[in-house]
């Protein structure tokens, strides 16, 4: 007997990301903030997924979007396209997004890190965006090719007029957890970035413990809906 397809695969950078989707119900995969094992890891689970969610924590680029705020997005700008899910599927988003009081608008990924507050709202002027992250290029490409919906849901952590410290750019491990021995020594030869890491660290923990309700409430959503694609198909074959 075939393996029931999951509701919804959400693809993470963040260990801790993962855990919060997991928690919510979803299946997750981490990619370690790095697009060429994230597109691996996802093309290796995309079978078993009638949707794919980008999930986690995520530069601000529209000032008015403030640490802890969720998004919900179907929109995504990349350097390799434009993804934009059809006016129904955006239309509940929008329904969702106004249940939750989360921002809309499109999301950025540009496969690096948008580090300062310049490149910040240089990316808004450019791009129209309200937020940029690692995933969502990678994941609404692999959605629209496998012929399946996307949604972002993100929280802010690092807003935009704020300039990331050196050592918040240092690559995640494969697993998806800092490399506290390279952040340590970081912060050791140049101490100067210390209260901003601290700083981040709070804002960080604030943004994903924002990502909690909302994930749930998507999972319930996305449960119901193949709960009833499911009644259909049985009441058709009957």
């Amino acid at each position: 007997m075939a393996s029931e397809r999951r509701p919804a695969l959400c693809v993470c950078g963040l260990q801790a990301e993962a855990a919060i989707a997991r928690k919510a119900g979803f299946a997750a995969l981490i990619g370690g903030g790095d697009p060429q094992l994230t597109a691996r890891r996802l093309d290796a689970a995309l079978a078993d997924a009638e949707r794919l969610v980008s999930f986690g924590i995520a530069g601000g680029l529209h000032p008015d979007l403030k640490t802890g705020r969720v998004v919900l997005s179907g929109e995504v700008i990349g350097e390799g396209g434009y993804w934009r899910g059809d006016d129904d599927w955006l239309g509940r988003i929008a329904g969702l997004a106004r249940e939750l009081g989360a921002a809309t608008g499109p999301v950025l990924d540009t496969g690096r890190i948008v580090a300062t507050a310049a490149e910040k709202s240089q990316a808004r002027r450019e791009t129209g965006a309200v937020a940029a992250d690692l995933e969502s290029a990678i994941v609404a490409r692999a959605a629209s090719e496998a012929g399946i919906p996307f949604i972002v849901l993100r929280a802010i952590a690092d807003a935009a007029p704020r300039n990331l410290p050196a050592a918040a750019l240092i690559p995640l491990r494969s697993d998806g957890r800092p490399r506290i021995g390279r952040v340590l020594m970081s912060a050791a030869v140049h101490p100067g970035q210390i209260p901003a890491l601290i700083a981040l660290a709070h804002d960080t923990a604030r943004a994903l413990a924002a990502l909690a309700a909302p994930a749930a409430a998507l999972f319930r959503l996305l449960e119901a809906e193949q709960g009833n694609r499911r009644g259909d198909a049985v009441g058709r074959i009957t």
